[in-house]
């Protein structure tokens, strides 16, 4: 009976080291991805906002449409976690919605600036950011232009990628508090080279 319990206790050992340097070796591929890098990615943005009626009232306005990026940015590649800065440009698209006969139209384009942080988790490296986004929004009735706003607000979101080398699969869920509007998020999906 001590055989056995030796030879088990053998046997965990041995798994635990071999799991143990599976995942030093797939944490190397992760470990070599610091400097430079350029994405582009692109998704779908929501938008939630309740227009002044011009009676005491609002219109609510929940629309989606389909959004892109274009990214860059610096990863500081740390032993356990990444660090790192990013700015981009990106369209959140023109979502739309008809009400009383006239179509509402909202075109919004950002500029950006983020601080990443992530931790590796052998190829895979799930993320948070926090920054700055600059936004600027047109707003259309009826196919014409009857307006823009643009604005400075915080931006924040969490995100994963998968590396393959120098390349890596990157999915993000972006959030932007943009004051007077109720809801504005971008799901999104891209490629990242790592100089």
């Amino acid at each position: 009976m001590l055989q056995i319990n030796n030879s088990i206790k053998g046997l965990r050992r041995g798994l635990a080291v071999s799991a143990l340097a599976a995942a030093l070796l797939l944490s190397g591929p992760a470990m070599a991805d610091s400097g430079f890098y350029l994405g582009g990615s692109i998704g779908n943005t929501a938008l939630e906002v309740n227009f002044d009626d011009g009676q005491g009232g609002f219109i609510p306005f929940d629309e989606s449409d389909f959004s892109w990026k274009l990214y860059g940015g610096y990863n500081f590649d740390l032993p356990v976690i990444n660090l790192g800065v990013e700015g981009g440009y990106r369209s959140l698209g023109g979502p739309s919605a008809t009400f009383a006969s006239d179509t509402f139209g909202i075109d919004i384009t950002a500029w950006d600036v983020f601080g990443v942080a992530g931790f590796n988790l052998g190829p895979v490296v799930v993320f948070g950011k926090l920054g700055m986004v600059s936004w600027d929004a047109e707003l259309t009735v009826g196919g014409f232009d009857v307006g823009s706003e643009d604005d400075q607000d915080t931006a924040y979101g969490v995100g994963a990628s998968f590396n393959l080398g120098s390349f890596q699969l990157r999915a993000e869920y972006e959030m932007f508090d943009v004051s007077d509007v109720e809801d504005l998020y971008m799901l999104s999906a891209g490629f990242v080279y790592t100089f």
